[in-house]
């Protein structure tokens, strides 16, 4: 999965960006944060995961 989709995913479900880390992006919904790699490609067992963890449709 493209890292842009997964982050529109995101944000399309109240997420925004908290903070940028070393290698990743933290992104936060106020309650829960979620670190996204850096990486034009994201794999798609972690992308899978994710979007399952946080509940996003």
């Amino acid at each position: 999965m493209k890292r842009r989709d997964l982050i529109k995913k995101l944000e399309k479900n109240g997420w925004w960006k908290l903070r940028d880390g070393a290698n990743h992006d933290i992104y936060t919904n106020g309650k829960a944060n979620e670190p996204i790699p850096r990486h034009n490609e994201i794999n798609e067992l972690l992308a899978k995961t994710i979007i399952k963890r946080q509940g996003l449709k």
